[in-house]
């Protein structure tokens, strides 16, 4: 009897496990089912996203030019430099007391001086000699960048300085080699119908999108996985898109070079590459960019350590630099977005503005110095940066021959990374001296020097231009020329040289 009574407890513990395993089942099933929808679901939407973007960058024959893709290429790129400024931020900055980031920051100003004060006379010169291999050039950077984040993953977490910052500093000039060739070709893929400056201009907006949404993914990364994951994860992104760079168009590396100018002995004139022969505009336009770098990189540091020295009240320090970060990137995405509607024959008067939108600014920032006058400065920054970075670029496009326009944008790019240090330095030494209103006033009236010493050099120009037009004609009229009937000679190129 007793072994029955088991024997049906049995069965019964049995056919309740049976029952409570067939409901496992089933909430298995339906949570695979689940499961099955959300990844469809998702991977639908990234798919709709990804059209969706498709259709943005190859829009307005840009698909047909290869500019969509250069978009494409170019704005992973700067996903890529996003995450490797998060990765890097509490190493280099954020994480070190106030006065050991201090040394460390001049130390890494210091630092990037040095290469383009010495490569800047050799990488545009070499990258006009591959002019016929140029996605190869763009690829190898990238390749570069890829294996400088896998030297940095292994240095960041020990603290391995003397690793660390010569990689980032290879990092920056390789990346500064990648934007010289990017802005060399861009009239290679330039659509029908678009400018430069608008070409130039969606490029912009893709990139700081895409840093945009990489710097919060990369924070998060940073604070689960560690720095060392997200280098490695960046140096799987550049590796892919130094395959990407070398399948964008082969047109890219033919471009259509005008025919060499010769002389009257039929000996070919040389052009000369020197920064002091590009002509007015652009020495104008380059001028006023340097000076809005100095202002920049004077702002970055001085405002930023100003918050780590508690001057800047109102918020924590963490909410104070999100804070900041927030408005510049706000402003760098609203001169990216004024850029594109700047007409083709005004990117010289946008270049101007920008530079008495900083002065204006810094001097309205002085007078009420505060979280909220730190903030509006910051945004007006960056849109004075981005608005006139993509005017110059622009000019330079337009104004210097494809045989030495990676020579010009090399030069370009060193010079105004050295305003931008220069700036930086600045910012931290007066980051010592003064508590706000001071250092912003100082800037301001820089700023307004350079601004008034280019507008009477602009107006003495314009003023020889005209008088140099009214001789010609006079002259035309005595030898009884008909001046209104002469053919007009429309430029469709542009000038190696236009001093040559």
């Amino acid at each position: 009897m007793n072994w029955r009574k088991i024997g049906e407890v049995a069965r019964g513990f049995g056919r309740g496990a049976s029952r409570a395993g067939r409901v496992t089942v089933r909430a298995g099933r339906g949570a695979a089912g689940t499961s099955r929808k959300v990844g469809r679901g998702a991977a639908g939407a990234t798919r709709s996203v990804g059209r969706a973007t498709r259709r943005l960058t190859h829009a307005g024959g840009a698909g047909r030019t290869g500019l969509g893709r250069l978009i494409e290429v170019t704005a992973a790129h700067s996903a890529g430099d996003a995450l490797i400024t998060v990765a890097l931020a509490g190493t280099l900055f954020f994480g070190l007391p106030v006065d050991e980031a201090r040394g460390h920051v001049a130390l890494y100003l210091l630092i990037t001086m040095v290469p383009f004060a010495v490569l800047a006379p050799f990488v545009g010169p070499v990258l006009d000699r591959f002019r016929s291999g140029r996605r190869y050039v763009m690829a190898g950077t990238l390749f570069a960048r890829g294996l400088l984040c896998f030297a940095m993953a292994a240095a960041v977490r020990p603290g391995d300085v003397i690793t660390l910052f010569p990689a980032a500093l290879g990092v920056l000039v390789l990346s500064k080699a990648y934007n010289v060739s990017r802005a060399a070709i861009m009239p290679s893929v330039l659509p029908a119908n678009t400018t430069l400056v608008t070409a130039n201009a969606r490029v912009a907006l893709f990139s700081l999108v895409t840093a945009g949404v990489a710097l919060p993914i990369g924070a998060g990364l940073v604070a689960w996985l560690g720095a060392e994951w997200v280098l490695r994860g960046a140096m799987v992104l550049f590796l892919v898109l130094g395959v990407q760079a070398v399948r964008l168009p082969r047109h890219i590396d033919s471009p259509d070079l005008e025919e060499a100018e010769v002389d009257e002995e039929g000996a070919k004139i040389a052009r000369w590459r020197t920064l002091l022969r590009v002509g007015p505009v652009v020495s104008e336009a380059l001028r006023a960019n340097a000076a809005i770098r100095v202002f920049s990189g004077f702002l970055l540091f001085y405002l930023l350590f100003l918050v780590q020295d508690k001057h800047l009240p109102g918020l924590p320090a963490e909410g104070t630099i999100a804070l900041l970060a927030v408005a510049a990137g706000a402003g760098g995405l609203a001169g990216a977005a004024a850029a594109s509607l700047i007409r083709a024959r005004s990117p010289q008067i946008a270049v101007l503005a920008s530079l008495g939108l900083c002065t204006a600014t810094a001097a309205v920032a002085a007078y009420l110095f505060g979280l909220w006058a730190g903030v509006a400065v910051a945004l007006v920054a960056a849109f004075a940066q981005e608005l006139g970075k993509l005017a110059l670029d622009a000019i330079v496009q337009r104004e210097i021959g494809e045989e030495v326009r990676s020579s010009t944008f090399g030069v370009v790019e060193a010079l105004l990374q050295l305003g931008w240090v220069l700036g930086g330095v600045a910012g931290l030494v007066m980051s010592l001296l003064s508590r706000g209103p001071a250092g912003l006033a100082g800037v301001a009236a820089v700023t307004g020097l350079t601004l008034a010493w280019l507008l009477i050099a602009r107006r003495l120009r314009l003023s020889r231009s005209r008088g140099s037009a009214n001789r010609r004609t006079a002259r035309s009229r005595v030898h009884g020329e008909d001046v209104d009937n002469q053919p007009t000679v429309e430029r469709t190129k542009p000038l190696a040289n236009p001093f040559g």
